[in-house]
């Protein structure tokens, strides 16, 4: 009989392996799970054609496929181990009956989600990491594991107070973290102008900002409507110069003598080329040629704002750490609010729109809880602009690439990631439209597209520049670009703070927050959520 149980433990073991090979040319829903490429693949929502799994995304959310594991070859015979045991004992630690408290027992081995609220000897907490929340009991069980306060926290009960710091410290530290170079350079890139300075802006106004009036005798609103007569009426001229406004290193002047208006030039065919992919009629029998049928579309086609509950998958999961650093909102009648796409960028997920709601107002829950204003207001090309020079590391910003602050070292050059237009679809959208032996359509549309506005604009397109980007890899932790972006909790030891707690966080290349190094104060706010009992001064 054991060995019956045995068997049929190694077959489970196997199929949950023994996934269907993915193929470029189906669609699948959410859930459906494949092997590609020697890894095993979970769609977390609806996968198109050509959507392919891809395990180099820096952050699981901008890929529609998540690792599950790797391919069992299924030639192996895996090692039979010994009979398990028909008889465990039950380790009363483990006991699952409830505590006193209104939550259940913590339980090893089962899996936690983060926010997850457990009782263990007499006391609740909360799952902070829900990949240690699972793990090993001996680390980290609740009030018992050697390291779980890596884990959970405690919840209903105020800490004990810890190490004291003052605030001015705390200052002090962020900004000897990200005084780098790298880092300088892409706070001064990323800064935007007030709200109140953006309203004042109008076409012709004598105290529009300077990149604005450069803009202005480049596209006069005459060729705003010749280069986009098909456009939604959102998107307004006004609207247009507005955007520019909030972001002043778009079409900037030059502080170390590059040809500012050539840069401008190119900035502006490379974004307008994007414009008309994202949001074009894309309509073969039409009065105007293609490349002039961009910004058709302020909203996700076949999506209005009575299109509830849509885009609000995992990420909008209260439980996740995205779902708690960007709230999902309902409107008054208690409807689920959608986040498709809007804007000339499309801008999707809560994710996304939370980010681009605290560039732009310092809070995440604005555009969270009206996200309809990406579609109706000048945000609906400034959200574009935003993600035109916002970089994304490994990936640089748009901006960096046509303003040739961003080179690529010999890891980007071994991928095929050069300076030109093609890199920028790289960056926008590499894992569907890059990496080929062919270029696919898509990627021929805005080549193009850039040519002819590059026409319009007098840009020269050297026969040199790659425009294109098949075979082109996509951006690596190697890459020029790519830098520490995000503050998480530092785990070091140190010896004389009290329980020898760091009372401190450290930047990473990877995501599991949402502390930024490019936002001034999410150091102290890492600080606070790492080590609950902090003690800060002013």
């Amino acid at each position: 009989m054991a060995l019956s149980l045995l068997t049929a433990s190694m077959l489970l073991s196997f199929q949950l392996h023994a996934y269907d090979k993915y193929d470029i040319k189906k669609a699948y829903p959410g859930g459906e799970k494949v092997t590609h490429q020697g890894g095993d693949y979970q769609s977390q929502w609806y996968a198109n054609p050509g959507e392919k799994p891809n395990a180099s995304v820096a952050h699981i959310w901008e890929n529609v496929w998540k690792k599950i594991g790797t391919s069992t070859d299924p030639d192996t015979d895996p090692t039979p181990g010994p009979d398990p045991d028909t008889d465990p004992d039950t380790d009363p630690d483990t006991d699952p009956t409830p505590g006193p408290s209104d939550y259940p027992q913590y339980q090893s081995g089962k899996h936690y989600k983060m926010g997850e609220i457990v009782s263990n000897k007499g006391k609740d907490y909360q799952c902070q990491v829900a990949n240690w929340c699972s793990g090993e009991p001996s680390a980290y069980a609740p009030g018992d594991g050697w390291a779980w306060e890596s884990a959970w926290s405690l919840h209903g009960l105020a800490p004990e107070p810890g190490m004291e710091l003052t605030q001015k410290a705390l200052n002090e530290r962020e900004d000897a973290l990200t005084n780098t170079s790298q880092l300088v350079a892409v706070k001064k890139a990323i800064r935007t102008l007030s709200n109140e300075k953006v309203e004042q802006i109008k076409p012709g106004a004598a105290n529009n900002p300077s990149n604005v009036k450069r803009v202005e005798e480049l596209v006069t609103a005459e060729k705003w409507n010749t280069f986009f007569p098909h456009r939604d009426p959102a998107y307004t001229y006004e609207n247009f110069l507005k955007a520019v406004g909030k972001f002043p290193v778009l079409c900037a002047d030059s502080e170390n003598g590059q040809d500012a208006d050539g840069i401008c030039k190119k900035t502006l065919a490379t974004m307008f080329a994007h414009f008309v992919q994202e949001t074009g009629e894309h309509a073969n029998q039409s009065d105007v040629a293609q490349w002039q049928q961009g910004l058709h579309w302020v909203r996700e086609m076949g999506l209005n704002e009575t299109s509830y509950d849509k885009y609000t998958g995992a990420t909008c999961d209260p439980t996740t750490w995205q779902g708690k650093a960007w709230p999902c909102a309902k409107d008054k009648q208690g409807n689920a609010l959608s986040y498709f796409g809007r804007g000339a960028k499309q801008l999707s997920y809560n994710f996304n729109y939370g980010a681009f709601s605290q560039a732009m107002f310092g809070d995440v829950n604005v555009l969270l809880k009206e996200p309809h204003r990406v579609a109706d207001t000048w945000l609906n090309l400034a959200s574009a602009i935003f993600f035109y020079v916002q970089p994304q590391p490994p990936k640089p910003s748009m901006q960096a690439v046509m303003d040739g602050s961003w080179q690529p070292n010999a890891a980007d050059k071994a991928n095929g990631l050069v300076p030109g237009f093609g890199v920028t679809t790289q960056i926008i959208n590499g894992g569907v439209e890059c990496g080929g032996s062919v270029e696919v359509q898509q990627s021929q549309n805005r080549i193009q597209y850039y040519k002819e506005f590059a026409k319009q604009f007098g840009v020269p397109v050297p026969d040199s520049e790659v425009l294109g980007c098949k075979g082109m890899k996509q951006f690596s932790e190697a890459s020029s670009a790519a830098m520490p972006l995000f503050w998480v909790k530092d785990d070091s030891y140190v010896a004389e703070n009290k329980g020898g707690k760091s009372y401190a966080c450290k930047l990473v290349n990877w995501q599991e927050n949402d502390f930024s190094a490019l936002t001034k104060g999410d150091y102290t706010r890492c600080v606070k959520a790492s080590f609950p009992d902090v003690v800060i001064k002013n």
